[in-house]
């Protein structure tokens, strides 16, 4: 279930020195901004009752090795509300990490903007949208731990807007509180798995198992390298394939390794991120996250063998795009028989998605390379592949069109696919002449390739 901890109890389970920042003092107005009666008396009675004289707490401290900023919600204070001395708080503490380089976590618990305060409350959220898009600009990685509640525009901006949002089980998580949805809402929507499942989070992480991997993630995101990722040891066959069709069998067959065989032998320890932020998730098309190889952190994005769908290519082009932002080398493993082409992908953008991954891979800085383990379906796979860094296994193929769709197309029986792969120069050495892949990884007689 959901913590309902304290500030100072949220940050105390997660860090191991903790040491608050020190904060500016606005200068008071009796009852307030807008001189809200009674709002005083409120102030002075919240901080009784949590020994806290803010709804937020900020400091500096260690996360499993890694220094990091740390701000933690006091939910006890006024429900966490977000007010111009929230603010303030929050500020000084965005800069501090861009000063001294180093990464954010914030331990979000909150109902929302403070009423009391009016609008002032309201604009504190340009004023943490704005902070964190410099953080953003500088290199920095932002990690928010939704806990419960979590609603408003602390949803809206320091929790969904970060880099990484894990959520605890159990949390109420929303834009909408509990007190201003319609009667009728079902409150299964506005929940920590619910935000998981339509890809606005990404993973559910259990109280006990928050400061370990919040540590592992700080690990993996503070580790920029300008060495692009060396291309994985072949898994499967090792000899060639005499014929396109050839070629095309075994990269099909049900026995031929996938992607998770890949991610598991190339890395010691890997995190996932999921989900696109626009409302999907493909776990069945994509895995995306970041893993540790040989002592450095790369990221990855993998196809699965099946048809990748729109959100698969958003979640891909968004990993892309965070490891492009932190200087972190991308590793993309290329298995799909092409995007997912059913009128419920074309409704949800299969087009402009796989048009957005193209150019992530062709705008990053960071290195990227590619590895085609399997099936490469057209430009449902050239999206992930990297422009003069893509490598081939010797049971995989890469086409313009599937052998039997190039074959219809050109009004031609279906029993000449076989002959129409061997035309399409499908096979991985077939590609290497053609100057489409760097090489072959492990085939026999040759060395492994360096990047």
């Amino acid at each position: 279930m959901a913590d309902r901890l304290s500030a100072r109890e949220a940050a105390a389970a997660v860090t191991d020195d903790f040491t608050e920042l020190p904060t500016r003092i606005r200068e008071p107005v009796p009852d307030g901004p807008l001189h809200w009666p009674g709002y005083d008396a409120a102030h002075t009675r919240a901080a009784g009752r949590t020994g806290e004289r803010e709804s937020v707490i900020c400091g500096t401290a260690r996360i499993g090795g890694t220094e990091a900023v740390v701000a933690a919600f006091e939910f006890g204070f006024l429900g966490g509300s977000l007010g111009e001395r929230t603010g303030d708080r929050l500020e000084a503490a965005y800069v501090h990490a861009r000063a001294h380089r180093l990464p954010v976590v914030v331990l979000v618990a909150t109902g929302g903007s403070r009423m009391q305060e009016g609008m002032l409350a309201l604009t504190q959220l340009q004023r943490l949208a704005r902070e964190s898009a410099l953080t953003r600009e500088a290199g920095l990685p932002q990690i928010a731990v939704v806990r419960d509640p979590t609603t408003g525009g602390g949803w809206a901006t320091l929790g969904a807007g970060a880099d990484v949002v894990l959520a605890l089980p159990g949390a109420q998580v929303g834009f909408a509180g509990s007190r201003v949805r319609p009667v009728d809402a079902d409150p299964a929507a506005y929940t920590a798995e619910a935000q998981v499942a339509a890809g606005a989070a990404d993973a559910l992480v259990r109280p006990e198992e928050l400061r370990e991997t919040l540590g592992h993630w700080l690990r993996l995101l503070t580790r920029p390298s300008t060495t692009p990722a060396a291309p994985p040891l072949p898994l499967g066959a090792r000899d060639l394939p005499a014929t396109g069709w050839e070629a095309v069998r075994r990269a099909r067959a049900p026995e031929r390794p996938r992607a998770t065989a890949y991610l598991d032998a190339y890395f010691t320890s890997r995190v996932t991120i999921g989900g696109d932020r626009c409302g999907g998730t493909d776990p069945g098309g994509m895995v995306c996250g970041f893993g540790e190889h040989e002592g450095r952190t790369v990221a990855y994005a993998a196809q699965t063998g099946a048809a990748t769908r729109p959100a698969g290519y958003r979640t891909a082009a968004r990993l892309v795009r965070l490891a492009d932002r932190l200087g972190i080398p991308v590793l993309t493993l290329v298995d799909t028989p092409g995007a997912a082409n059913d009128a419920e992908a074309e409704r949800q953008g299969a087009g402009p998605a796989i048009a957005d991954l193209f150019g992530a891979v062709a705008s990053a800085r960071t290195p990227v390379t590619t590895l085609v383990v399997g099936e490469g379906g057209s430009g449902g796979a050239l999206a992930l592949a990297a422009p003069g860094n893509t490598w081939a296994t010797p049971d995989s193929y890469f086409s313009v069109i599937a052998p039997e769709l190039a074959a219809a197309i050109l009004k031609r029986p279906p029993q000449e696919a076989e002959t129409t792969a061997d035309r399409l120069r499908v096979r991985p050495q077939d590609l290497v002449e053609l100057g489409v892949v760097r090489g072959i990884v492990g085939q026999a007689g040759r060395p492994v390739p360096s990047p």
